[in-house]
């Protein structure tokens, strides 16, 4: 950000705070009458943020200008986190991914000067999702750009990479690509615990098993993912599950279970009729009535969707099944011509997605229309293609399916090449086990006589020299705190009022400068005493404490925090809240000094019996156990010495380039 940026934003900042009571219409103003671009830049932002949950539409338009003057002012990773928080608004809710790709790709020109690889991956990702709506091929290069990008600690994201790019890649045939992808999605968001990601890679596997062929498998996996979604009551994403169910007893043939699914997709799914799944359900049901010669109901599915038509014009799949159902219909009534020239706009849809199986289907459709028609050339140059088509996709069904089963006739000589090997160990082994048994017996019987009594004794010296040296270090620890806080009172009681004596008298002969020098002073002096004893647990209490220590974090250093604070307010002796407080206070410490994190999430539960305090961030993570035993780290000795002071129980979960988690439990 440029430097004129940076001088003028404290000044503003204070501004701002100063006139908490302004509407969003004041920021508006603000913004739009200030001369200084610089100025401007500051208080886009603020209009920005205002209006980003409640006026959607301010939200874009001053994100998109906010854009522009980001690029004039050369302040690129501005314009690129406001490129990544619009996509969501251009593409799902004004339904325009163009513009989404458009305001992105304007970014990306400049991608030299976007250091920050996490920005880079995710301008990437978002419009890889743009893209997944109007080019699957365009998005998979995106989404592999994405993967190039996004740090390999950011888990969260680059799963979602490999999961979109899974589902573009299964449209488009490439399923070892598409197969892979869900593999490792699936393994990523279980590592983070994500069961509802974990339940979209599942479904890829299910669409996988699909394209590969395999409906009875796909059928039967599928038939599992819609038990457990009933278990866990997640029936908002059963209407897409039935519906893609009817999908597969239509390539079986099943035209019974076909209509069932479908009418049970209908019964689940949600009322808005602008989502692609409404038209799909209703088209497909068209279709099926046109197919059993019932024009009557398949008028009345039509009829269902035909007033939203304007509403899925940038989607491509519904506008597939629209279409198709169209012109099935206007075939079976006689209008040839109209029924047409749906078939044609289907077939453009189908080449435009690279959906094979849909243009095959296409050019099947057309060619019925013209032979009805009489233009028996153009039905069979579209027969021919149709046949052709079908042909090349059954040889590389079959060439997929053999690759598929010769994948798992690897892995199944690999399991028993080793189960071959265990035995032979096995053999050798069981001559040998008795001599080692009796060897093992004796050996056991010699040690056990001198083991038990040394055992005891080292035992109890243990257990003394343990509980010596945790007496010891719970005295420290509160010799520690009272060393702190008379050090504290003695800066802030001393050393404080001397300095506003200073002031004062700075004041009266009118020295500003020296003035502002002094005011920094008293401010570093009241951050140090506040660092030493915590002042605030006395005036807040320990709950407001720890909140306003994250909100000074959060303030005035790079990490973002966010945080859901319970109130434990008197649940603890004075001593007791201190060491709670410093627990927080040093965890963060240690985040901001080691772990190179952009973010932390700090939860305090209370619950009947217990407090639970966790700490989270997405930093280069560490190995917990070489760490503790390096004798320069002191911070998670002390960390586990405050624990047990409270009586608790500390838990470290952390691999490197995968963050860190710091769990406390102190009992009630």
């Amino acid at each position: 950000m440029p430097k004129k940026i940076l001088v003028i934003a404290p000044l503003l900042f204070l501004f701002i705070t100063s006139t908490t009571g302004q509407n969003l219409e004041d920021y508006i103003a603000l913004a739009k009458n200030s001369v200084n671009q610089s100025e401007r830049f500051i208080f886009l932002d603020s209009v920005i943020s205002k209006s980003h949950r409640t006026h959607p539409d301010n939200f874009l338009k001053y994100s998109l200008i906010y854009i522009a003057l980001a690029k004039e002012l050369d302040s690129i990773e501005g314009a690129a986190k406001k490129a990544i928080n619009i996509q969501s608004i251009l593409v799902n809710t004004k339904r325009d991914p163009k513009k989404a790709i458009e305001v992105i790709d304007g970014v990306l020109l400049q991608k030299n000067r976007v250091k920050d690889s996490f920005l880079l991956g995710g301008l990437y990702l978002k419009k890889g999702i743009a893209n997944s709506k109007l080019d699957l091929k365009f998005a998979i290069s995106d989404f592999s750009d994405a993967l190039k990008n996004l740090p390999r600690r950011d888990v969260s994201h680059r799963a979602d990479a490999h999961l979109l790019r899974g589902h573009a890649a299964a449209t488009l045939g490439d399923f070892i690509t598409a197969g892979n992808d869900y593999a490792v999605a699936y393994i990523s968001y279980d590592s983070l615990k994500d069961s509802d990601n974990m339940l979209r890679a599942q479904q890829g596997k299910i669409a996988t098993y699909r394209r590969y062929g395999f409906y009875k498998d796909a059928i039967s996996e599928r038939d599992a993912l819609i038990g457990k979604l009933i278990e866990l009551k997640r029936t908002k994403s059963l209407a897409s599950e039935y519906y893609n169910q009817s999908l597969d007893y239509e390539k079986t043939g099943n035209q019974y279970q076909q209509l069932q699914l479908l009418l049970k997709a209908d019964t689940y799914q949600n009322d808005g009729k602008r989502e692609g799944l409404y038209f799909n359900i209703h088209s497909n049901l068209a279709s099926y009535y046109c197919s059993n010669n019932d024009l009557r109901k398949a008028k009345e599915q039509l009829g269902l969707v035909e007033p939203y038509l304007n509403e899925i014009l940038e989607e491509g799949l519904a506008a597939l099944s629209y279409n198709g159902a169209k012109s099935a219909y206007l075939m079976a009534l006689g209008d040839f011509d109209s029924s047409l020239v749906f078939a044609q706009a289907k077939l453009e849809i189908a080449l435009n997605l690279g959906d094979e199986d849909e243009t095959i289907r296409s050019h099947l459709l057309l060619s019925e229309i013209y032979r009805k028609m009489g233009d028996y050339k153009m039905s069979l140059e579209n027969k021919d293609l149709y046949s052709k088509m079908r042909d090349s996709l059954y040889f590389r069904s079959n060439a997929n399916s053999l690759a598929y089963h010769q994948a798992r006739f690897d892995i199944q000589e690999k399991e028993k090449e080793f189960s071959e090997q265990n035995s032979n160990v096995r053999l050798v082994e069981k001559d040998s086990e008795k001599f080692k048994n009796l060897m093992f017996f004796v050996s056991l019987a010699i040690m056990l006589l001198f083991g038990i009594a040394l055992l005891y004794r080292n035992r109890q010296n243990l257990n003394s020299k343990k509980k010596l040296q945790e007496v010891f270090s719970q005295k420290l620890l509160v010799s520690q705190e009272k060393e702190r806080r008379r050090i504290s009172k003695d800066l802030h009681d001393g050393i404080g009022q001397q300095l506003l004596l200073i002031k004062n008298k700075l004041i009266l002969i009118g020295d500003q400068e020296t003035k502002k020098m002094v005011d920094a002073t008293i401010d570093e002096i009241r951050n140090i005493s506040q660092d030493l004893h915590p002042f605030a647990l006395q005036e807040l209490g320990i709950t407001r404490a720890i909140e306003h220590t994250l909100q000074r974090i959060d303030e005035n250093t790079t990490l973002f925090i966010s945080s859901e604070i319970d109130n434990i307010d008197n649940l603890f002796s004075p001593e007791e809240e201190v060491n709670i407080y410093r627990i927080v206070q040093e965890s963060l410490s240690n985040i901001i000094k080691h772990a190179n994190a952009e973010a932390s999430k700090v939860l305090v539960k209370k619950y009947t019996n217990n407090i639970t305090i966790s700490i989270k961030d997405n930093g280069i993570g560490f190995d917990f156990p070489e760490k503790y035993q390096d004798r320069k780290s002191l911070g998670l000795k002390t960390l586990l010495e405050r624990t047990k002071f409270l009586k608790g129980q500390m838990k470290v979960i952390s691999k490197k380039e995968n963050g860190t988690l710091i769990e406390f439990k102190f009992p009630l």
